[in-house]
């Protein structure tokens, strides 16, 4: 593991404002009749000029549902992404993402994978 480190994103633009909160409902993501999640822990994760994301616990995904990926990509805010696709159908496409070694700032979002909301279903109780 490796030490957190300072995000170039916010040295470059410290006015950038990403906010997170706990989310004030309990979250399961499915994909068709397989569950992938289920918690009460998400957090909410807000950026200027994209749409909110729920960021779930690792302890409440279903990584068996979940093949890890060759996808990567990287967020000057946020650090370096890995990706994971439903592990039954092999090809599709990447549906969950996670910042496994976050910078500094962002540091409330390791250890939790976030969903792409066309990808899944998101049911709030």
């Amino acid at each position: 593991m490796q030490q957190a480190r300072p995000s170039p994103g916010f040295r470059r633009n410290p006015d950038k404002k990403i906010t997170i909160a706990p989310h004030a409902r309990a979250v399961t993501v499915s994909a068709g009749s397989t569950v992938l999640a289920t918690t009460r822990q998400a957090k909410r994760l807000e950026e200027e000029g994209y749409p909110p994301v729920l960021y779930i616990p690792f302890d409440d995904i279903r990584f068996a549902a979940l093949e890890r990926t060759e996808t990567k990509s990287h967020c000057p805010y946020k650090g370096d992404a890995s990706y994971w696709r439903l592990a039954e159908t092999g090809a599709a496409p990447d549906v969950m993402w996670a910042y496994e070694d976050p910078y500094e700032e962002m540091l409330a979002i390791k250890d939790h994978g976030a969903f792409y909301a066309d990808r899944v279903t998101f049911e709030e109780h």
